[in-house]
């Protein structure tokens, strides 16, 4: 039996399952949230909210000609168009799966009996098809957003890493010595590409970084605990430089070059920002020579990698061109090189603090405040300064280590909520309120940090989430608190399991209980996945 021939056919009937299952039940027309921005953002190739996803737009505008440019048949056109790009990660889903089982089983394709073939193949439909009809996945393939573009970027380019591994098993059956010999370093290539491209989507892409270094370490070196460790920390270094350097300071850089050939030199906009791509590809291509002529293989393949990544990235150029035309939805007004800066650095969304700064009770401290960077805004014929950055220094008491509940205005009420959820009682009488901690009883403590990072951004956020997809689902009302027994929980339809959790069910008012995402999969995925693993 043909394997490959095989797994071809029955990868693209997946394929086929999804494809009909998400075009049958995609939206009719725009759907809540970003959705309805996105639509018209493809429908007019406009400038969505920050950081922005120019590919997104432009595949969207082409799914939207096909369905006859139509203002009425514009939504459905892009939800087509996520459903098409679900399909296809279900696709490299399976082919995904089917590879990790064929090493499993027997590596040997050519010795490989009916039934080992057949288990091969059970383990992609099983696996692909489960996430076909998750929860989560299937609400994002049937609407109008970036989330199903960027899971197909995702699966293609794990799914490319894995083509480098069989390339390089082939590779190894030729006696190739050198690995610059090597074909399948060009799989790298073209996943840096693919990457590129994806920022012009979402940058979740990103993450798929530290499994690909890790792939490629137990591959081409002797696995050993240490070297696994700092495997995966470069995976995560390089994924921060990626996010830094590549996407955010090399048009940092590119903007101040081209501050300097307006202001300094009287040149035209953008002539600064063509030179510093210029200049860039110059000193790309001489690392390129030098290490060819060295002998530096890594450094070559690097270059290329970086190469290619700016390539994909590249889509960001038709923001501003189409900026500049004043578009209806033009977020940011990005029609100039430090404005694309500040447009992918989310500054319109404020600061908050990750690893180490000031907790919810500081909104209501005097704060000292510290002068950064000139900012520049574009006028008719250069750029004109408008001001410092300025950022508040906040007193060191109002300040820990790893600070999860951060809100400066409180115009959503999420400062009430951190509160509410610690047990901080709050007062609304002005003279109450302390000088240290505004209307709050007192400062959230590290422990306090600890209990919502758990309890909400773990459970609430994660476990709940995940727990929709393999074991079942409450409801479709949101839910505002893992205390509510009533909205938003996960459920498994096993009694015992759900009447322990959240009290008696049966009790439960029948609009909840034949709510249409009254889901009870009997955890029976859960099960699935656990017994594979």
């Amino acid at each position: 039996m043909n394997f490959n021939r095989i797994n071809n056919i029955i990868g693209w009937a997946v394929f086929f399952i999804a494809s009909t299952v998400y075009i049958l039940t995609a939206e009719k027309n725009g759907s809540l949230w970003d959705c309805g921005e996105f639509v018209a953002s493809c429908f007019k190739l406009q400038i969505p909210h920050p950081p922005g996803a120019p590919l997104f737009v432009i595949i969207g505008r082409f799914f939207i000609i096909l369905f006859g440019d139509n203002p009425a048949s514009a939504a459905k056109a892009v939800n087509i168009m996520s459903a098409m790009a679900s399909s296809f990660t279900i696709l490299f889903l399976f082919w995904t799966i089917t590879h990790f089982a064929r090493k499993l089983v027997n590596p040997d394709v050519s010795s490989m009996t009916r039934n080992q073939i057949n288990t091969i193949m059970g383990a992609g439909v099983v696996g692909a098809l489960a996430y076909t009809f998750s929860d989560s996945f299937w609400y994002s393939a049937v609407e109008g957003e970036v989330y199903a573009l960027s899971s197909f970027f995702t699966a293609l380019v794990f799914w490319a890493m894995l083509k480098w591994e069989h390339q390089v098993d082939k590779d190894s059956r030729t006696d190739a010595k050198d690995a610059s010999h090597f074909n399948a370093d060009r799989w790298i290539v073209f996943i840096f590409f693919m990457m590129g491209l994806s920022i012009g989507v979402h940058l979740l892409n990103l993450l798929t970084i530290p499994a690909i270094v890790m792939i490629y370490y137990f591959k081409r070196y002797e696995v050993t605990k240490w070297g696994t460790f700092w495997a995966f920390v470069i995976g995560c270094i390089i994924t921060g430089a990626v996010q830094k350097f590549v996407i955010q300071s090399s048009v940092n850089l590119a903007g101040k070059f081209d501050i300097l050939f307006v202001n300094s030199f009287k040149l035209p906009f953008f002539s600064g920002f063509s030179f510093f791509f210029l200049l860039l590809a110059v000193i790309i291509f001489i690392g390129l020579r030098i290490a060819q002529k060295k002998g530096w293989y890594f450094l070559r393949l690097g270059l290329w990698c970086i190469t290619f990544m700016l390539i994909g990235y590249s889509s960001y150029l038709t923001t501003m061109i189409r900026s500049s035309a004043d578009p209806g939805v033009d977020m940011y007004n990005v029609d100039n090189p430090m404005s694309l800066v500040g447009y992918l650095g989310r500054e319109q969304y404020g600061d908050f603090p990750l690893l180490y700064g000031q907790v919810f009770t500081a909104q209501g401290n005097n704060t000292t405040r510290e002068e950064g960077a000139t900012r520049y805004q574009k006028s008719d014929k250069e750029y004109i300064e408008i001001g410092k950055e300025v950022k508040e220094i906040f007193d060191p008491a109002d300040e820990m280590l790893f600070p999860r509940l951060w809100d400066r205005s409180n115009d959503q009420q999420h400062a009430d909520y951190y509160a509410d959820f610690l047990g901080i009682s709050k007062t609304n009488d002005p003279k109450g309120m302390s000088p240290e901690t505004g209307p709050y009883e007192r400062r959230p403590t590290f422990g306090d940090n600890i209990r919502f990072y758990i309890g909400y951004q773990n459970y609430w956020m994660y476990v709940r989430y995940f727990m929709w997809n393999f074991a079942g689902k409450q409801n479709d009302v949101q839910g505002v608190n893992p205390w509510n027994v009533r909205d938003g929980n996960w459920k498994s339809g096993l009694p015992y399991v759900d009447n322990t959790l959240y009290g008696p069910q049966d009790k439960l008012p029948e609009s909840i209980r034949e709510n249409k995402a009254n889901n009870s999969l009997f955890a029976l995925p859960l099960i699935f996945g656990l017994l594979g693993l």
